[in-house]
């Protein structure tokens, strides 16, 4: 009698992957084996439940075999396993502390595939996850939890942002670190909202009020996770977002290149569809409208409150546990919220006095706080006694050429931001120390000259405040700001852009064969009209014409200004009184007049971002000098740069010991390190030959078959060579002739004409 042969239903029992996908082609067929592996499922549940501690091995391997196979077919059978997730929660949320490892991690990763099945939703799947990551000893576990959670809620946010979603779990984050802000839970709640930004999810003002609530904790770890957050978090995000333009990078003619030469197939044909995937995801991107990414300090809701609060409860306090680098961190936040928001916190400016020596650790980050809550609106009088104890402390003959340096720069910071904070005696001092031997004392303390030629050039001697101050002193067209004065409100080199627009819009006109003289341009509209939508060419026409007018009325003013600046100048003690009401009068014509063309172009049209990049374009053309030789050019354009940083830029010590490296006596190797930093741009030489190949490998491209002939091996050609030498005449004559005729038709291919 021969062998009986098994039948594929009988090794189902044992077979649990193999059943598996049965199930998934035949679900109807295969309900009664998945109803027998279900029982199984619930008796090993029930015995691991009444004794988890002493459950064998064998029991665990099938329990965590029976969790897998169930949750990958779950949604065939809704009905069945109506109540496997809860039990899944319920065993990890009880006993996640008695678990093995491999049991626990299948449990979490099942819950997690019946949420990708949407047999859960993401709420459910969150509640379930995050009391356990916070009460978890298992390190392990933790990190598998976080990631998950992470991952779910990015998947949530995916396509559109899912607003239930995130404030559900931005009030359990919020309510985590106000329940007890003593606990290190809080912590977690700080790395989930980190991340979250980081990666540009949340971007909301309840996020930064999670970071805010824990920068105010009463845990050490939790403190500085929330204040690491204000002061690089949004660099994180802005570094995230280039990392991930920069890995969507691809070659299409390359590809496409080695696709045309190399065999075809199914995987390549793939790897080319994946390619053209990311470009058209790519371009999209680039035609979507740039998202508003705010800084989180422009979210925050009360700036005021929270400096004072953080200032007292941190730095003040006698009572707190941070140590001294935690601290700095500490008033570095505090600093930089009262400089961006021009706070006032008087009681700041006097917690510097004691770090004010050279002998303090992190001096220099202390001036760079310091110099970063300082702004227009802070009294002078409370300045001026910390500017002089820097110049007593830091400036003097006495002192390290790295030390005056890096005090002298650090007054100049200050003083960019509160120009009155100087008094005439001190500055007065302090320039003269652009005569000293050493290079760094010297360019800082003509940078604090430089400035003051800008701001405040009657503070200076008349020796010193050069000849563009001296003629604008003379003229009355530099006049010394006064405390809490404001510069009207306007986008800066506006009248540029309005005046480039007009001169463009002539060209088009004149282009087109219309007058673009003023008088004639009621003439054109007609035409205008014709040719554009009725309101764009009405718009258009009405803003530029009236924005011109503006322009033509301003160069009168100018010029009746400059007419009778002259005898002002000349007689401005006798004929005092006579002209100061006329003078009023003109003025606030003239403010009216300003004013009408300032907000002409402002207020009446939604600047795109051509227009700003134009905007920008125009301003440093108008801020550099062209007619400068290249090194004063060059130099003028970092002053502009160094004047123009963003107000959100924060100041760091590097940028306070910036002219302190020109001090230090360097070798010669380093001179030669230091000039060749400055020529990153130098590529290696090479000849033209090796150019051509660099671009080809770079384009992905062969080499020639004269090329590949010089690198092969020798050996390789020895015995073709030896054949050679071996022909006949007759041969050589039948191996020349096949040469020409190959030539003729093109060669081997025959791909002549081709």
């Amino acid at each position: 009698m021969g062998k009986r042969k098994v039948g594929a239903l009988e090794k189902v029992d044992a077979d649990l992957p193999n059943l598996q996908n049965k199930i998934r082609r035949d679900p109807v067929s295969y309900k009664e084996d998945f109803v027998k592996q279900y029982g199984q499922y619930e008796s090993h549940r029930e015995i691991f439940l009444q004794a988890p501690a002493s459950t064998t091995d064998a029991g665990i391997v099938s329990l965590r075999d029976l969790v897998d196979f169930i949750s990958h077919v779950a949604d065939c059978y809704p009905e069945t396993t109506a109540h496997f997730p809860e039990e899944l929660m319920q065993m990890l949320t009880l006993h996640h502390k008695e678990l093995e490892t491999e049991l626990r991690e299948k449990i979490v990763g099942s819950l997690v595939l019946l949420r990708r099945k949407d047999i859960i939703d993401s709420p459910t799947l969150l509640r379930a996850l995050f009391p356990i990551l916070t009460s978890t000893p298992s390190k392990s576990l933790r990190t598998l939890l976080f990631q998950k959670i992470l991952s779910d809620l990015r998947t949530s946010n995916a396509k559109t942002t899912n607003h239930r979603l995130n404030r559900t779990i931005q009030t359990v984050l919020y309510d985590l670190l106000t329940s007890d802000r003593s606990s290190p839970q809080g912590l977690w709640a700080v790395k989930l909202t980190r991340e979250l930004w980081k990666r540009q999810i949340w971007t909301d003002t309840k996020a930064v009020e999670i970071m805010k609530e824990a920068s105010l904790a009463d845990n050490e770890k939790v403190v500085i996770g929330g204040v690491r957050f204000f002061l690089g978090g949004d660099k994180e995000r802005e570094e995230m977002d280039d990392e991930s333009s920069d890995d969507e990078a691809v070659d299409l003619g390359k590809l496409k290149h080695q696709l045309g030469i190399n065999k075809k197939t199914k995987k390549k044909a793939r790897i080319m569809e994946n390619a053209m995937a990311v470009v058209k995801k790519k371009e999209r991107r680039k035609k979507q409208p740039h998202p508003l990414n705010f800084s989180a300090f422009h979210l925050l809701h009360d700036p005021q409150g929270f400096a004072e609060t953080l200032f007292m409860k941190h730095l003040q306090n006698t009572k707190s546990k941070l140590n001294l680098e935690q601290k700095l961190q500490v008033l570095q936040l505090v600093s930089r919220l009262v400089g961006l928001h021009k706070l006032t916190v008087l009681s700041l400016y006097s917690y510097f006095l004691k770090y004010l020596t050279p002998r303090q650790p992190s001096v220099t980050s202390f001036l760079a706080s310091l110099a970063q809550a300082t702004h227009p609106l802070v009294p002078p009088d409370i300045l001026e006694p910390l500017v002089q104890k820097i110049a007593n402390e830091f400036v003097s003959e006495a002192a390290a050429s790295e030390v005056a340096s890096a005090g002298l720069n650090a007054i100049r910071e200050i003083c960019v931001r509160q120009p009155l904070a100087m008094n005439d005696t001190l500055l007065q001092d302090l320039v003269m120390y652009r005569k000293s031997k050493d290079k760094g004392v010297m360019m800082a303390a003509k940078g604090l000259l430089g400035l003051y030629r800008e701001v405040g050039a009657d503070m200076l001697k008349k020796r010193d405040r050069g000849k563009e101050a001296a003629i604008g002193l003379r003229s009355g067209d530099r006049k010394e700001r006064r405390f809490g004065e404001e510069e009207a409100g306007e986008i800066e080199g506006l009248d540029l852009l309005e005046r480039w627009k007009e001169e463009e819009r002539q060209r088009r006109r004149t282009g087109k064969g219309l007058p673009g003289e003023i008088g004639s341009e009621r003439v054109g509209d007609d035409s205008d009209e014709q040719d554009d939508d009725g309101w764009e060419v009405e718009g258009y026409d009405s803003d530029d014409s009236g924005g011109w007018i503006d322009v033509e009325s301003d160069a009168e003013i100018n010029l009746s200004d400059s007419a009778d600046d002259k005898p002002a100048t000349k007689r401005a003690k006798l004929d005092l009184k006579p002209p100061t009401e006329d003078d009023k009068e003109n003025k606030v014509e003239k403010a009216a007049e300003l004013e009408k063309s300032i907000s002409k172009l402002a207020t009446t049209r939604i600047l795109t971002p051509a227009d700003l990049a134009k905007l920008q374009e125009l301003r440093l053309e108008a801020s550099v000098n062209k007619a400068l030789p290249a090194s004063q050019r060059k130099r003028a354009a970092k002053q502009q740069a160094q004047q123009s940083r963003h107000i959100d830029d924060p100041l760091t010590a590097t940028e306070i010991e910036g002219l302190a490296a020109l001090s230090k006596k360097a070798s010669k190797s380093e001179k030669v390190a230091l000039a060749r930093d400055g020529k990153t741009d130098r590529a290696e030489h090479k000849s033209t030959q090796a150019l051509r190949m660099e671009k080809k490998n770079s384009q992905g491209k062969s080499t020639t078959n004269r090329e590949k002939a010089r690198k092969k091996n020798f050996l390789m050609t020895l015995g073709k060579a030896k054949g050679k030498q071996k022909r006949s005449l007759v041969e050589r004559g039948r191996v020349l002739k096949a040469h020409i005729e190959r030539g003729k038709r093109g060669g081997k291919r025959g791909n002549q004409g081709q």
